[in-house]
């Protein structure tokens, strides 16, 4: 048993209720494999906790305050979160499809308990006795957030409401759970008759895509196999299957599935006394309504709409040039271009930094860089029971004492979710009366590697990914040390999540950071400097469309929850508003909001990446460029921004740290860079 599990199984009080804590170890009260009978003995176990924990609360005769009632709510809310976060990560990673089966079901089962909490109006008449005026500011926040939370959710109507309210979540969690299943299991093929279609993609590629017994060479969706495809593959009908395979995913099931969801997201709405569901959904976020959503969007297609059609008219006039009658550029072709056009624009191929990134070696100049970045440290611990062999799990320690734990399952395999995902596991709790829990947290991706003998070379986009992905763990954990479970880690407004996974990003920019771990993987020398200008200034150009893409996405997503679902045209919608943001060319077919699982998760509030761009992009200009890992600005961002969690509302956390409101001085600065960028190499 680690030293985390220490802990945990010998604190009283409440670490004594979550012995064998994880389901992927637990059989009964023994540790053992894991098995669809174990997962639900163990989700009941822990329900019956939650339940528990609420009858204490109601129990209470005495007048309320934070420690005979709010105490007993964030007890309910921490079996709650945790139950549900790790079942649903059986859902979404365990290689049993009995397992995630049952998982799924649990999943509905927790969050119908959920919904009964926040419909309970005992227990919201209890916590609104309780007099915020004697409490301290990250108590009172999470109190005034969590009545808000409950007047949203309809605690106030009458019973009949109530239930129907109810039903409702109900229908709306099996829908949602469905959606991603199906987006989660459908890993579409496509086949190559021909390997001269293989032409352009890089060397390791080809030799992990061998011809089969018949001659042909299969490839997946899964994006270790698609982004390569839509990057270097020579050949346009390839990339044209590709593109129709990717974006046909969960199609046609979750067609239909999307508009029910939508349909009984309007009617909960409605009920709630709110005339869209995207007025609902920002209600008690940053942005505050639908109509400053609005706003904040029609604002930045403004500004990136030139910027866009001057990329792309460089881009066609390269591409017409390379290849005479070309007309126009496709959606299946847009990658394949820009990555020709910053080959010949700034003398960068994506190619030429790959040998540079093997997996083993991104993975620990991420945790290299963390760790100085945040004073933290990183203790692998190799007897740590997982869900699968191919996870590995680190400690996490701050001058000798454990403040959390992270599991890393970070490569495709069959069953397993198809995206990229940092997965909160279970809340910290710093001063219970019980005893302290330490947070756990999981990062769920597929980057290439994983099997023995290969490298596992990574494309400049996936080291950023993996960066973005780590800045929402390092969140989850130093953020999970609060007094509530119900403020600690990412429990911020929604619309301030992305924050601290898009600051990071910034970092991988630095030649000096990626000289640390960006070594050739055959020869040990590390990337060159001149190189790492030359991806940085190429990857400038196209930011503008990266806005517009953004744009595309976060519309769709509105859009979507301001219609009617009953005359709602998914398709139609999607085809127009590409049309609107994007110039390359629509490709019939394309089915693109089957498997966007943003619509399920985000709902109507995709736009919080653009939103939180322009934030991130703030506090980054915060940092020295000279001294990136050294300054002392990193450690008042850990305390400032990370280590609240949400504990302080996401506007004061700006504040906090930039001694401002936000700007988007930096954001548009960013945005211009490319075009500073091509200035240069063309002079």
């Amino acid at each position: 048993m680690s030293d985390i599990q220490t802990d945990l199984a010998t604190q009283p009080g409440l670490q004594q209720l979550t012995v064998s804590y994880h389901p992927w170890n637990s059989e009964g009260s023994s540790s053992g494999p894991i098995s669809p009978e174990s997962l639900e003995a163990w989700v009941n176990a822990r329900l019956a906790r939650h339940q528990l924990a609420i009858d204490r609360l109601l129990a209470e005769k005495g007048p309320r305050t934070a420690e005979n009632t709010l105490r007993a709510y964030d007890d309910a809310v921490a079996e709650l979160s945790a139950t549900g976060s790790q079942t649903g990560l059986m859902d979404s990673v365990h290689p049993d499809k009995a397992i995630r089966d049952m998982a799924q079901a649990l999943t509905q089962k927790i969050s119908q308990a959920g919904v009964q909490l926040g419909l309970n109006q005992q227990v919201y008449q209890a916590l609104n006795q309780i007099d915020p005026e004697s409490l301290d500011a990250p108590t009172r926040h999470y109190l005034e957030r969590t009545l808000l939370q409950y007047r949203l959710a309809g605690v106030d109507k009458d019973e009949a409401t109530r239930a129907r309210i109810q039903e409702l979540q109900d229908k709306a969690t099996v829908l949602a759970l469905t959606f991603s299943r199906n987006v989660q299991e459908n890993v579409n093929t496509v086949t190559v008759d021909d390997p001269s279609e293989l032409a352009g993609l890089p060397e390791d590629y080809l030799k992990a895509h061998q011809p089969g017994e018949d001659g042909k060479i299969t490839l997946t969706t899964d994006f270790p196999d698609y982004l390569p495809v839509m990057t270097f593959a020579r050949s346009a009908s390839l990339r044209h299957r590709m593109f129709l395979a990717y974006n046909t995913r969960a199609y046609p099931q979750n067609r239909q599935n999307l508009i029910d969801l939508l349909a009984i997201r309007k009617e909960m709405a409605e009920i709630l006394g709110f005339s869209t569901w995207a007025d609902l959904a920002t209600a008690d976020q940053m942005m505050e309504s639908a109509a400053n959503m609005q706003a904040f969007l029609d604002e930045l297609d403004v500004a990136s709409k030139a910027g866009a059609e001057k990329e792309f008219a460089m881009i066609l006039e390269f591409a017409q040039a390379q290849q005479p009658g070309l007309k126009a550029i496709d959606a299946a072709s847009r990658g394949f271009w820009l990555e020709l056009y910053r080959r010949s624009a700034f003398d960068f191929d994506s190619q030429s930094v790959r040998p540079y990134f093997p997996y083993e070696r991104v993975e620990q100049g991420v945790l290299s860089t963390a760790a100085r970045l945040f004073q933290v440290e990183f203790r692998p611990v190799p007897d740590a029971l997982t869900w699968h062999e191919d996870v590995v799990t680190y400690d996490v320690y701050d001058r000798d004492t454990a403040i959390g734990r992270f599991y890393l399952d970070m490569h495709p395999r069959e069953g397993k979710d198809k995206w990229f995902s940092a997965h909160p596991l279970i809340p910290g709790i710093l001063d219970h009366p019980s005893g302290r829990q330490i947070p756990e947290a999981a990062l769920i991706c597929n980057f290439p590697g994983g099997k023995s003998g290969e490298p596992g070379l990574m494309q400049h986009s996936d080291v950023v990914t993996y960066f973005h992905e780590f800045g929402h763990l390092m969140h989850a954990l130093l953020g999970g040390h609060q007094r509530w479970a119900g403020i600690s880690g990412i429990a911020t407004e929604g619309d301030f999540v992305e924050v601290p996974s898009q600051m990071l990003e910034e970092f991988f920019r630095d030649p000096r950071l990626l000289a640390t771990f960006a070594h050739h993987h055959e020869t040990g020398e590390p990337i060159p400097a001149e190189l790492v200008m030359r991806m940085n200034r190429a990857g400038a150009f196209g930011r503008a469309d990266w806005v517009r893409t953004q744009l595309f996405y976060t519309t769709y997503s509105l859009q979507t929850h301001l219609q009617d679902p009953a005359s709602l045209d998914p398709d139609g919608l999607l085809q127009a508003l590409y049309m609107r943001f994007l110039p390359y060319t629509w490709v019939e077919g394309n089915r693109m909001y089957a498997s966007f699982t943003h619509l399920v998760g985000y709902s109507s509030n995709y736009y919080t990446y653009l939103y939180d761009k322009v934030i991130a992009l703030d506090f980054f200009s915060q940092f020295a460029r000279t001294n990136l890992l050294d300054d002392p600005i990193s450690m008042k961002y850990r305390r400032t921004v990370l280590e609240p969690g949400g504990s302080v509302p996401g506007k004061q956390i700006v504040m906090h740290f930039l001694g401002r409101k936000q700007s988007a001085d930096a954001f548009v600065n960013w945005v211009g860079e490319e075009f500073q960028a091509a200035a240069s190499v063309y002079e």
